[in-house]
Order: C-alpha cells, then structure tokens, then sequence
C-alpha cells in the first residue's frame, strides 16, 4: 500500500520534471533574439537606412524585454504561468510574422524591438523564477539550466536563421523563425505548472517572504540592484562591442576580431554552468564576489595594459564568463534574500538594470568619445558593487502579521 503523501510525491516529482523540460524548451526559443545582428545588415539594405538605426531596434528589444519581466509576475497572479507563457508565444510569433514586413524604421522598431521584445520578456524570467521555485533546494543547478538553455538557443538559432537566410530571403526566413519559436514556446508552455506557494517555516512569527513594497524599503535591496546594474553594463557593453574593440584598440583584422563572438558565447556559458553550480555550494553572495573580481581583471587589461590577440580574447572572456555567472545566480540570490514567493515582482524590478546596463554604456560612449569611457565608469562602479558585496548583510525577517496569513 501506497500512503498518498508518497503518490502526491510521485506526481508532484513528474509535474515539476515536465515543468523544467517545458522551461528548458521555451528559453532556448526565447533566446533566438540573440542573433539579431545577423539581420542588420539585410535588413539596412531593404529599409535603405544606415545600419545603427536598424541596429538601435535591438537596444529596444533589450529595454522591452526587461520592462516585460517586471510586470510578468502580475500577469502569473492572474492567469497562472501556462497560461502567460501561451500568450507570450503567441506574441512572439506576431511580432516576428509583422517584422518580416516592416517596411520602415518606425515599423521595425514597433515590431522587432517593443512587441517581439516584450514577448520574449514575459516568457524569460516568469518561466525560469517558476521553475526555480519548483526546486528550492537545487536553485542553482536549476537557474543554470534553464539560463543555459537560453544562451544555447542564442547559439543554436545563429545556425537555424543562417541556414534560412542563405536558403529563403530575408521576410521568410523572419516568417520561419516566427514560426519555429512560437511552436518551441507553445510546447514548452503546454508543460508548465504553477511551482506551489513555500510553506512559511514552522516559527510562524518571523519569514523571509517581503512583498516588493517591502523589499524596496531595504537599503540592501538597492545594493543588490546596483550591483547588478554594474554587471550588466560591463557584460552588454563589451559583448556588444567586442568585435569593434579588436579591430580599433588591438588592429586585429575582422575575421580574427570576429572570432571575440565565439569566445564571449563559450565564456559565457561556462560562466552560467560554473558559477550557477558553485552557489548551491558556497553563499551565492560571493560567488558575486568572484564574479566582480573576474569583471574587474578584464577590465584592467582592458583599460591599462598593451593588448595583443591572445590578451584581449582573455579580457573579454573574463567579462562574459562573470555576465553570464551573475545572471545565472542572481534570482537566487534575490529569493535568498526576499524570499521565493514573490521572486518574479522582486527580481523583475532589479532585472530593469539589465535593460539601463544596456542602454547607459551606449550613451556614455557617446557622449564621451568612445570605449574608454564607459570602461572608466565600468571600473569605477565596479569597485563601488565589490564593497557592496563584501559589505551586505542579510535583511531582517519580516514579522508575519495575522492578516498576511
């Protein structure tokens, strides 16, 4: 004889399986948005205008998807993930059919970069802080693998849209990779549970559960936004500007600077598996620590020692190797610090810096006259969050009130 708390184990163990594998499914379709540099080129000859303007359509897509992510967690309150991850899908799948015919630069920014990055948005973190909650005690294996498959899909699409490119034109190959990420999107949406609500322990008077009103109250929730602002601008910065880095500050040729993409996408997810597997083993805060330290020696190569080919392509790694470890810890570090159950709200807030990473190193490049800048303002900020992380405690546990039940 079976005891029903051992089936309901059972079934919760294939549902929360079945939820990863959808998770797993949706984030290597949703991160086929990475290979958007492989269209400015065609799509600035169709549109007749110059290449930054169509390229300007993904730093939109970059602000649309964060923006996306902090109001997800509403949207999973109302209609429960399956349901969101569904409509996202199906969003994704429009804006991709609509930008295959844009047929200006207002209509390309409409499409490519606010609706396609809005749907790519609310499947991102909702999918990965769901499946995360389904497993408490793996949070860091789990983060990895679904930011994992993220990146892969970045990866995996380079080779899926390249392939359609040269074999079907420009609008179709958007219409196909409409057509295959909304289908990856609606299988995995279709596996997807709603993780259960964490039991508050058993001294019901304190938890560690702090809405966002109650998060954004604490200096210590501040701390962690700037660091991982300082993260995502050095990351989004030097990985968008690597190959443009090679090429002026080491005269490397083209073909050679260009092989910094292979490399940051390696680094980056070694960094992602690496770092997302030591912080189930050491506190996730300094594995922060070490990711910051890593950044920081890229950056001091970058900014102050003669480079050469092999120099540079380990400055860069360094960066991508700490981006994509501190994405991967970071909604864990988050939950250990507010809790699990409103992971997404509280997360989703500080996932904004992701969005400002990307836009702020642009704008002080240009402003300032180029790399060197924003790499100052790297370095600077980068020191500034190293305190930070040696520095931040625990906040207080929340007194739980009768009402909050």
């Amino acid at each position: 004889g079976h005891s029903p708390r051992r089936i309901m184990t059972k079934e919760m163990n294939r549902t929360r399986y079945l939820t990863l594998i959808g998770t797993i499914i949706t984030q290597f379709a949703l991160g086929s948005v990475y290979t958007w540099s492989l269209f400015n080129a065609q799509l600035s000859d169709k549109l007749d205008e110059p290449v930054s303007q169509v390229a300007f359509a993904f730093g939109l897509l970059s602000l649309s998807l964060a923006v996306a992510s902090s109001l997800a967690g509403k949207l999973q309150e109302r209609f429960g993930v399956r349901n969101v991850t569904l409509g996202a899908g199906a969003l994704l799948g429009i804006g991709f059919f609509l930008t295959a015919h844009a047929s200006n630069l207002a209509m390309l920014y409409l499409c490519a970069g606010i609706l396609v990055g809005f749907a790519d948005g609310t499947g991102y973190l909702m999918t990965l802080s769901n499946c995360v909650k389904w497993f408490p005690e793996r949070k860091g294996l789990i983060s990895a693998c679904s930011i994992g498959a993220y990146g892969l899909g970045s990866l995996g699409f380079k080779y899926i849209n390249l392939l359609l490119l040269s074999s079907s034109g420009l609008e179709t190959t958007f219409q196909l990779w409409g057509l295959i990420a909304m289908s990856m999107v609606l299988v995995g949406g279709m596996l997807m549970k709603d993780a259960p609500q964490q039991a508050a322990s058993l001294q019901q008077t304190e938890s560690r559960d702090f809405t966002l009103a109650e998060a954004m109250r604490k200096p210590q929730y501040w701390m962690l936004a700037l660091m991982f602002l300082t993260a995502c601008m050095s990351g989004l910065y030097v990985i968008g500007v690597a190959k443009d880095i090679g090429e002026k500050m080491v005269g490397l040729p083209a073909v050679v600077a260009a092989n910094a993409v292979a490399i940051i996408a390696m680094a980056n997810l070694g960094g992602r598996l690496v770092l997302g597997i030591l912080s189930d083993k050491m506190s996730r805060i300094r594995v922060i620590t070490i990711a910051q330290l890593i950044t920081l020696a890229g950056m001091v190569l970058l900014l102050f020692v003669p480079l050469n080919a092999n120099l540079f392509f380990v400055a860069v790694a360094c960066v991508a190797f700490s981006f994509g470890g501190t994405i991967t810890v970071y909604p864990s570090l988050v939950s250990d610090f507010f809790g699990l159950n409103n992971l997404t709200k509280n997360y989703g807030v500080i996932y904004l810096g992701f969005g400002l990473g990307s836009i702020i190193g642009s704008i002080v490049a240009s402003l300032f006259g180029g790399f060197m800048a924003t790499f100052n303002l790297i370095l600077v900020l980068l020191v500034v969050a190293l305190v930070l992380s040696l520095t931040i405690r625990l906040p207080a546990p929340v007194a739980v009130a009768a009402d909050r039940g």
